[in-house]
């Protein structure tokens, strides 16, 4: 076997630059490699347990990834399914890593013997995310096979053990919030390293079973507890890494994207521009959880990844789309729409059977509940049997009822504990071949929202912008100060 290469130490493969954005490198690779799963999962969008027809060869699959390293992706991530159910699944790990490119697997753990796990670390793995969806008696419930929460922990700590990175992904659905603090203890006790949030989505068996989805008006109990867990994790250790439907703006947005740096926030849908999802048979889609059934850009088996990649419409929806265009109730007039774009399209479309309004939204759920109202979704037609296939739902409004009033502290802005420079890029157009460099805004240090740089006071608390800013900055200078007088008081004591 080839040696392997290593990857530098100083880069993270998935961050994104934006010479990246720009160019449309296809940073991130999520390769469903079988559908082949041995879990029976209530919330599958991909109805996974059998392999696909006609599953891409060993041949097909080692070219493939080939193909990949000429565009310049940097990480794949293996799933299924339930990948190391393949049985060439190691060949196409080491053909990733012979390219220098990052290699996970996402797995629900079953079965996940320790000599496929030292296996896979000799083929050059690099790192593995369990799906763990609470403790135990819910997870089994959800997950369809008894016994399958210790499988997926023991995972954990042997892969651990081996040297590898562990992470640990978990869906919310409706019984998924009283679970978080303690699972939030596990994972830590076992050394994941990261814990990545998403919300469940109405796709695949979801559909069949609506009572694992969580409402969209709980989001307001849902976003301060992970706002609270979030600041907890890390300081013992753990980064939360909240999925691409959860959050939009609202006063913890600041939080979520940038780990820190607040100039980063919810810039629009990824789909097709720095990710590629690819199917078994070969579909490839702009990100791996979208239905095949309208956004299937096309199978390597006809066209180069490079063809579909730079080329086809379904890939492209994500460049191109505009607000007149594509988004329709709520998202059309909100604030946020022409950089936020309706948040993630899988979420939207799976639910309401388009993309452009998407109630999970925590901006707003809480600008609703301002004036007494909130949403929730009813099932309104089945999903087919297909992989990927999508039923839909009615959105509800309705006034909040008296004995569920929401507390005034949800609704309170919030309160800024940490400030950074905020970097403001100029908006720039959409096109096929080039990269969306979505817009950037500012955050009002009244309420901690973002805002657009031209506005003077800000729209959500009526705070003057640069006063607040002022005295945020006053405020800072004023405990580094006294930080600084409190450490020459220790090193004079010493």
């Amino acid at each position: 076997m080839p040696d392997i290469p290593a990857l530098p130490e100083s880069k993270v493969p998935r961050a994104r630059s934006m010479r990246d954005v720009v160019d449309l490198v296809p940073v991130h690779v999520v390769w469903e490699i079988t559908l082949a799963c041995n879990l029976k999962c209530q919330h599958c969008g991909s109805r996974a347990g059998h392999v696909r027809t006609r599953e891409l060869t060993t041949a097909e699959c080692l070219d493939l990834v080939d193909q990949m390293a000429r565009l310049g992706t940097r990480e794949v991530t293996l799933i299924g399914g339930e990948a190391y159910l393949r049985r060439d699944w190691l060949d196409i790990l080491r053909r990733v890593r012979e390219h220098g490119i990052l290699c996970l697997i996402q797995t629900g753990g079953r079965n996940l013997t320790d000599k496929r796990l030292e296996e896979a670390v000799a083929a050059g793995l690099c790192g593995i995310g369990v799906s763990i969806d609470g403790l135990a008696p819910l997870h089994d419930r959800v997950r369809g096979v008894p016994g399958s929460y210790d499988q997926a922990m023991s995972a954990l700590r042997r892969a651990k053990a081996l040297g590898l990175s562990i992470s640990v992904n978990t869906q919310i659905g409706a019984e998924t919030m009283p679970d978080l603090p303690e699972l939030m203890d596990r994972i830590i006790e076992v050394g994941a390293t990261h814990w990545q949030i998403q919300l469940t989505v109405a796709m695949g068996n979801a559909v069949d079973n609506p009572e694992v989805l969580l409402q969209p008006y709980r989001l307001i109990e849902l976003m301060p507890l992970l706002a609270k867990l979030y600041r907890e994790g890390a300081k013992r250790g753990l980064t939360m890494v909240v999925g691409n439907n959860v959050g939009y703006f609202g006063p913890y947005e600041s939080l979520w994207r940038g780990f820190g740096n607040e100039a980063v926030h919810w810039s629009g849908c990824a789909a097709g521009q720095n990710v590629i999802g690819i199917e078994a048979d070969g579909t490839i889609k702009g990100c791996p959880s979208l239905a095949t059934v309208g956004y299937a850009a096309g199978n390597i088996r006809d066209l180069t990844l490079a063809d579909i990649w730079r080329n086809n419409e379904a890939m492209a929806f994500g460049r191109t789309r505009s607000v007149d265009q594509d988004l329709w109730g709520y998202c059309r007039t909100c604030y946020y729409a022409d950089v936020c774009r309706a948040g993630c399209t899988w979420t939207s479309h799976s639910l309401l059977g388009k993309r452009g309004n998407n109630p999970y939204c925590h901006y707003r759920v809480r600008d609703l509940a301002k004036k007494g109202i909130r949403e929730k979704v009813v099932k309104v037609k089945e999903a087919g049997p297909e992989s990927f296939a999508v039923g839909e739902f009615a959105l509800i409004e309705e006034a909040i009822p008296a004995a569920e009033q929401v507390a005034p502290a949800l609704l309170a802005p919030f309160s800024a504990t940490d400030g950074r420079e905020v970097y403001i890029a100029p908006d720039e157009r959409d096109g096929y071949d080039r990269g969306r460099i979505p817009p950037h805004l500012a955050l009002c240090r009244g309420c901690h929202e973002y805002v657009w740089p031209h506005e003077t006071d800000c729209p959500h608390c009526g705070t003057h912008i640069a006063t607040a800013a002022q005295d945020y900055n006053d405020r800072l200078e004023r405990v580094k100060a006294l930080a600084a007088a409190i450490r020459e008081q220790l090193t004079a004591a010493e």
